[in-house]
């Protein structure tokens, strides 16, 4: 009797939580949920090219705010001609070669340019704005994933542990059954049905570990590590504190106000009144200032009239300008041009509906799906108390000879299988929790 409760017990206890992790100097550090999406926003591939993206746009404001700055160009160039040519000494026509040394420095700048300096600098900002919302939203991203994939290895290795006491308790009945038989007390069919009841639950056993190893080997992957070796987890809370769950509409409207997803598709849709504005400027005159310096120095058949010196200063030339540029008629590309931006402002507008259409929903879904989660949990809970001691009875019965092996098998596999449905409950309700702080912009832990 006492041999049967320390096998449900034993039982019992791996359906409720995870042994924890004994503190020794050799044994590898367990990882917390924290860590491992920490760890995986550090090294995860596709955050690093959204980090990179983040980068190239800072390289875009800065490129457009200096836009309004002077430019500034020099110039230096080497002829050599040779034939009949006007003799820059004296004016006369003769066959000579002759050499040209020039040099020129020159600005210019803008002055008016319909305000599409200043709507591109916007334009700029709100893609880096949107640039780093979307890094943000490839980390939320990630975090998801990896908790996903923490809390399956969780599950899977608490039904690993199920299976292996399965089989503690299977090899126990067996050798009940062993000795019964010897005293004959037990036909040689029951021997025969418990040691294939032995192999099949060692099968299933071997079954689960194999899964626990998989889930492992996808968070690792997750997580760019070399290899699953040594990778253990933190054990969570072995009970569940169940709060009041917030409703769907109130944690839509926290979520409105951060999340990425959002806060992107609104940056696109303001930049797209800055692309507007930047197709409609080349509706407008351009004006620039310009100015510059050069000067020549010449030398024919070898000589030159004066010094490099003297010729330098005195074919030096100087000159400022203004350049008005007024658009009268260019095929109706500009208008075209304003009526692109325009439907691409249309369609941003619709992707941002549709994105807050689609956050509302995903929160709808994650609410009730905790709450789902929250009943099954109770309802698991009940099962299990309830299979427990059917399978305690059965157990009596079965020694008393008042049981069939067939029976007691039922009741044992009864008992497994709610201590399953009540893990699987547990980690869908862990698991939804965290989505809805997630929408909530708490910090999954």
């Amino acid at each position: 009797m006492k041999t049967i409760r320390k096998t449900i017990s034993a039982l019992l206890l791996a359906g409720v939580g995870i042994t924890s992790i004994q503190a020794q100097n050799n044994s590898p550090q367990a990882w917390t949920l924290r860590q491992c999406i920490d760890y995986a926003i550090e090294h995860n591939i596709e955050i690093r090219q959204s980090a990179n993206s983040v980068e190239a746009n800072k390289v875009s404001v800065n490129t457009s705010k200096w836009t309004r700055l002077p430019n500034l160009s020099g110039s230096a160039s080497q002829n050599w001609s040779w034939g009949r040519a006007a003799s820059p000494i004296d004016n006369s026509y003769s066959d000579i070669n002759s050499a040209n040394t020039s040099f020129s420095l020159g600005t210019n700048v803008p002055i008016f340019t319909g305000l599409q300096l200043s709507n591109q600098y916007s334009l700029a900002k709100l893609d880096l704005k949107a640039a780093i919302e979307d890094l943000n939203k490839a980390k939320e991203d990630i975090a998801i994933n990896v908790t996903s994939a923490y809390l399956q290895v969780l599950f899977n290795q608490e039904l690993s542990k199920v299976a292996h006491n399965q089989v503690n308790l299977s090899k126990d009945q067996l050798k009940r059954i062993q000795g019964l038989h010897g005293v004959g007390k037990a036909s040689p069919s029951e021997v025969a049905e418990a040691q294939a009841r032995v192999a099949q639950d060692e099968m299933t056993a071997i079954q689960s570990d194999n899964m626990h190893k998989l889930s492992l080997l996808d968070l690792t992957q997750l997580l760019e590590l070399p290899t699953p070796e040594g990778f253990v987890l933190e054990s969570p809370k072995e009970e569940l504190e169940f709060e009041s769950l917030t409703p769907p509409d109130d944690i839509y409207t926290q979520a409105l106000a951060y999340k990425p997803s959002i806060k992107a598709a609104e940056y696109r849709l303001q930049g797209s009144l800055n692309s507007i504005r930047i197709a409609q400027s080349a509706f407008y005159p351009q004006l620039s200032f310009s100015a510059g310096l050069g000067s020549n120095y010449y030398t024919v058949s070898g000589r030159s009239g004066n010094s490099f010196g003297s010729q330098i200063k005195n074919n030096l030339n100087k000159y400022v300008g203004f350049n008005l540029s007024i658009p009268i008629f260019n095929r109706f590309s500009t208008r075209n041009r304003v009526r692109t931006a325009r439907l691409q402002q249309i369609d941003l507008s619709l992707r941002l509906d549709n994105a807050k259409k689609a956050l509302y929903k995903e929160i709808q879904q994650a609410w009730y799906n905790a709450l789902a989660a929250e009943s099954k949990y109770n309802s698991s809970e009940v099962a299990v108390k309830a299979n427990e001691e059917s399978f305690r009875l059965m157990s009596e019965k079965f020694n008393n000879g008042k049981a069939t092996f067939v029976e007691y098998n039922e009741a044992k596999l009864n008992l497994t299988r709610a201590l399953s449905d009540k893990l699987q409950a547990k980690y869908d309700y862990l698991f939804r929790t965290k989505i809805l702080d997630f929408y909530k912009g708490q910090v999954i832990e």
